[in-house]
């Protein structure tokens, strides 16, 4: 249930996580916020930011602040993205459509926001969810809404939509969603590569969460994904019953991504790369990025946090293939830290779950635009007026000494 979009206004992406964790279910809560094991990874992603200080130049004309940018290859209005979560209905009815659309909430706010300025009445106010943003999501397989729903529901030529992919033992299935995602009109397929099997999540198996009744994965309704064979009707409903029977633990470089590049034209970014060594694989293998990502902390307990893996990545990376991120990510401060060390984009998951549980495609829409507003006075704070001008330079860390470097990645001379 949603809450009232008068009651307590949200000004930041917290305010929007407690909204959350009053209004919903706490096994749906649970299954949102938890992490594998200890949750170490979980809490580090978030806290790993908070050493990362930036260093601020002053005296710039900042009466403009620009963060348009390009992301393979295609206009970007922002870095700011949207990664894949599965079950956005488990949030609010309007799932990952609202995600997608928006609806209007607000008037359009200055670029520096005060909290007066966003607890004043709700009147009509620009659209600002990813379609409005002018951006890129990622859309889960383990979507509640079709795939083919979700891109229809834009009209926005700036927004590039993703679709992220599992690659089943029974590759049928798998090819049946990539050759609907290329007819749709999504730009590129995401694979998950860290999850052979799935995380060990304390707090779901003591919740016992499985999805409510009413929770459909339409990807997989009547067989509509399957190439030589359909999903009974529980797999068609149930995560764990699709990923547990179906996933394919023996995927590798040499036979799955072959496979894959095999039967698809679209570009093909790994999500869930930490290592250098794994970076120049993707290159090996032909793929056109990756996302450094642990999974929002709910596979491989006690891993590198995302925004310590970045570094690694970009260098390794060398300009050859993009290098976006996820993980931890709840202010506008910290999208700037991401792409000075390097990300081209950086992508946002739990941040749209709160949105929706607070106001459906409304809340969805506000906290997208309260992180641009973010990312925006941030740059201005910090003396950028371009999203080029954010480099390593604006970086200070112990032992670290900053250099600056264009967006995207480290060159061997500056």
């Amino acid at each position: 249930m949603a809450a009232s979009p008068t009651a307590g206004v949200p000004v930041c992406i917290d305010d929007f996580e407690a909204i959350a964790k009053s209004t919903l279910p706490a096994a749906t809560w649970g299954y949102y916020t938890s992490g594998a094991n200890d949750e170490d990874t979980l809490r580090d992603n978030r806290e790993a930011f908070r050493k990362y200080k930036l260093r601020p130049r002053i005296l710039r004309d900042v009466s403009k602040v620009n963060t348009t940018t390009t992301i393979l290859g295609k206009k970007a209005r922002t870095p700011l993205c949207v990664a894949p979560c599965a079950m956005h209905e488990l949030a609010h009815p309007d799932g990952e459509i609202g995600t997608s659309k928006g609806q209007p909430i607000y008037q359009k706010q200055p670029l520096f926001i005060s909290t007066e300025d966003i607890n004043g009445s709700i009147v009509n106010q620009p659209k600002m969810a990813v379609a409005d943003l002018g951006s890129v999501m990622i859309l889960s397989t383990y979507s509640t809404k079709a795939l083919e729903k979700v891109i229809a529901a834009n009209s926005n030529p700036d927004t590039h939509y993703w679709f992220q992919l599992y690659v089943y033992k029974e590759r049928g299935i798998s090819e049946k969603l990539v050759r609907r995602a290329e007819a749709a009109g999504f730009e590129a397929l995401v694979l998950t590569v860290d999850a052979p099997v799935l995380g060990r999540r304390l707090l779901d198996a003591r919740n016992r969460f499985n999805p409510p009744p009413y929770i459909r994965l339409e990807n997989f309704i009547e067989g509509s994904a399957t190439g030589d064979g359909t999903l009974d009707k529980s797999e068609s409903e149930t995560f764990g019953e699709t990923f547990g029977n179906r996933g394919d633990a023996g995927l590798t470089w040499e036979e799955g991504i072959a496979w894959l590049r095999s039967i698809t034209k679209l570009p093909i970014i790994l999500k869930g790369v930490l290592t250098a060594e794994d970076t120049e694989l993707a290159v090996k293998y032909g793929c056109a990025g990756v996302i450094v990502s642990n999974h929002g902390g709910r596979q491989l307990d006690g891993v590198l946090a995302t925004i310590d893996a970045l570094p690694e990545v970009v260098e390794a990376a060398n300009g050859r293939i993009e290098v976006y991120m996820d993980g931890g990510v709840r202010k506008g401060t910290d999208i700037i830290k991401a792409l000075a060390l390097g990300a081209r984009a950086v992508f946002i998951a739990r941040p749209i779950l709160y949105g929706l549980a607070y106001n459906g495609e409304a809340g969805a829409k506000l906290a997208l635009k309260i992180l641009q507003d973010e990312l925006e006075s941030g740059m201005a704070l910090s003396g950028c007026r371009d999203i080029n001008d954010i480099n390593e330079s604006l970086i200070h860390f112990p032992g670290h000494q900053p250099q600056p470097r264009r967006l995207g990645y480290y060159p061997s001379k500056l």
